[in-house]
């Protein structure tokens, strides 16, 4: 397993790491109130914590969906954000020009699934020399992310994290295939689990997506079992207030038992 470092922070090396945060960036306060308290969590735990939130959500179902405060107004927030909290920053670019600007802030660049065969993107995200963390497309098969891989290894970079977070099958539903983490695995990269995306119901409430999040405790076990690096879970301290993905979020006061229970199967399986 190639080990990709993040900072102090290590993916690939046996411990579990969080990435959790809002959907999308709602404003300073708010959005470092949902950080510190994850980490607070991840640290009574010893878990490794990064920040996650996007600046812009492009991808919206809507045209009058809240998108976030843009690119450079959202940069200023996370930055203030990273500073606070002393943690790394993953947020998602959507454009290549978008990559050289973001890595300055972003310790990780996330490539949005919609997105993940976007070459120009994907050399452009390699380049700033920043890890790159993948997320699969909801129609490719996990065996296809080697194409992936193969780009962003062509254009310099070691420093690959793939993520699942389930496949199309049927309108309005995903479905996870716990295959594809062991397959993903196999090109040696680490991969992470992503927890509330998989239960995320794409366009099911018409102008946005629904979720079921009662459903993210069981597939994050199921995922845990079979072995991952990293979790990543969108949170929120009251999700049906939230701008973006609240159907599918987890509450703050719902996140420790859920990690608790995560790393107590990811330490036993981490030893089979």
């Amino acid at each position: 397993m190639n080990k990709v470092k993040v900072g102090d922070i290590e993916f690939g090396g046996g411990k579990l790491v969080l990435l959790a945060g809002p959907c999308v960036l709602e404003g300073y306060e708010r959005s470092l109130m949902i950080g510190r308290r994850a980490k607070e969590i991840a640290e009574r735990l010893g878990i490794p914590y990064i920040f996650k939130a996007s600046f812009d959500k492009a991808n919206r179902s809507s045209i009058e969906s809240y998108r976030g405060p843009g690119l450079e107004e959202g940069l200023k927030i996370l930055a203030d954000i990273k500073r606070e909290l002393n943690v790394p920053i993953v947020t998602d670019i959507h454009e290549s020009y978008q990559a050289a600007r973001v890595a300055e802030v972003a310790d990780i660049l996330q490539i949005p699934a919609f997105l993940c065969r976007q070459t120009d993107l994907l050399v452009a995200a390699a380049k700033t020399g920043k890890v790159v963390n993948v997320k699969k497309a909801q129609f490719l098969s996990a065996k296809d992310m080697t194409n992936v891989v193969g780009k962003l290894r062509a254009s310099g970079t070691e420093k690959i994290l793939l993520t699942e977070r389930g496949t199309s099958f049927g309108y309005n539903n995903l479905v996870v295939d716990m295959r594809g983490l062991p397959i993903m695995r196999g090109f040696n990269c680490p991969v992470i689990f992503d927890g509330t995306h998989s239960v995320q119901l794409p366009g099911g409430a018409g102008t946005k997506s629904g979720g079921q999040r009662e459903f993210v405790e069981y597939l994050v076990r199921g995922a845990c079992a079979v072995g991952i690096d990293g979790l990543f879970l969108e949170v929120h301290d009251k999700p049906e207030e939230g701008l973006s993905d609240g159907a599918n979020m987890i509450p703050l006061d719902k996140l420790e038992k859920l990690l608790a229970d995560a790393l107590a199967i990811h330490n036993v399986a981490k030893n089979l």
